[in-house]
């Protein structure tokens, strides 16, 4: 991880499969909204899941990139461009794909993690919005 990314790190337990964390994540922010304004400009990447082959070859025609983060939050804070997270459950780990993406994002400017579940990316996500540093 680099060391940018350090103060940022995440170490709650999963809670469920990724769709239902990253679905309890969305309600969460649309709750929070009235907080955190920002949330607003966070949307998913829909890079997974099973599609059929005219689906899948349209979407790369489009611009579909394996191993893109799940998550984007387009808020700028602290020198970071913007948030990326990779949402994972259970005993899942990033694809080294997946961990290449996030490196090169960090180079690029912008904070780029891996949560565990949605508590984990919540939480992650009020650090990142309160941080006036």
């Amino acid at each position: 991880m680099s060391e940018r990314r350090g103060k940022y790190k995440t170490r709650n337990k999963p809670k469920g499969s990724e769709h239902q964390e990253q679905s309890a994540l969305f309600d969460w922010a649309e709750k929070m909204e009235f907080k955190y304004p920002e949330l607003g400009l966070m949307f998913a990447i829909p890079n997974g899941g099973l599609r059929n082959k005219a689906v899948a070859m349209r979407m790369k025609e489009e611009g579909l990139r394996p191993g893109v983060p799940d998550i984007f939050l387009s808020s700028a804070r602290c020198g970071w461009h913007g948030l990326f997270i990779e949402l994972k459950y259970g005993r899942n780990k990033p694809t080294r794909l997946q961990q290449n993406w996030l490196d090169a994002l960090t180079e690029a400017g912008y904070l780029a993690v891996v949560c565990w579940g949605w508590e984990e990316a919540a939480a992650l996500i009020e650090s990142y919005l309160e941080d006036n540093e």
